[in-house]
C-alpha cells in the first residue's frame, strides 16, 4: 500500500508540474500577437480557464493586469508541497 501511495503522490506532483508549464505557456502566449482561434491557443485557454476564472472572481480587478496566473502558480506550489508531505 505504501508504494502505491508514493507512486500516486509522485504522479499528482508531476501532473501539477505539467499544468504549471501549460499555465506558463498561456501567460507567454498572451503577450504575443497570435491568432486567438489557433488550436494550440484555444487548447491553452480551455485547459487553464477552469482554474483561472474562479481566481479572477475572487481577486479585485486591476486594469490591464491579470494576477490570476500568479495566484494559480502559488496554489500549485502549495498543493505540490502538501502532496510531498502526505505521500
Amino acid at each position: 500500500m505504501g508504494a502505491v501511495m508514493g507512486w500516486l503522490g509522485l504522479l499528482v506532483y508531476r501532473l501539477l508540474a505539467l499544468y504549471s508549464w501549460i499555465l506558463l505557456a498561456r501567460v507567454l502566449v498572451s503577450w504575443l500577437p497570435v491568432d486567438p482561434y489557433h488550436p494550440a491557443v484555444r487548447f491553452l485557454r480551455d485547459v487553464t480557464e477552469p482554474v483561472l476564472a474562479p481566481i479572477r472572481r475572487v481577486l479585485p480587478p486591476v486594469p490591464g493586469i491579470d494576477y490570476s496566473p500568479i495566484v494559480a502558480f502559488l496554489l500549485i506550489m502549495v498543493v505540490q508541497r502538501i502532496v510531498l508531505a502526505v505521500f
